[in-house]
């Protein structure tokens, strides 16, 4: 399904979403085909959001595009000082 039809179907509110494609593009992912898992009460959103796993989202039909800004993992380093 594409971003414009879920937001005729489901104007206004948060949706939960699984990416089935996408594309790369300076450095954002813009989703191109989802299908719709549910629609979410907005007093729900973060919630559904943190519970997402892999491909699946949570985001507004407010928005014309679904662009999601792609960040590096930051690796966090553990130094070991032994005295000698």
């Amino acid at each position: 399904m594409k971003w414009s039809e879920v937001r005729k179907l489901y104007p206004n509110q948060f949706v939960k979403l699984k990416s089935l494609s996408s594309h790369i593009k300076g450095g954002q992912e813009i989703i191109d085909d989802m299908a719709v898992i549910s629609p979410v009460p907005d007093d729900m959103a973060t919630k559904e959001l943190l519970k997402s796993k892999g491909d699946e989202l949570v985001y507004h039909t407010i928005h014309e595009n679904i662009v999601l800004e792609i960040r590096q993992d930051v690796g966090l380093r553990r130094f070991d000082y032994n005295e000698n």
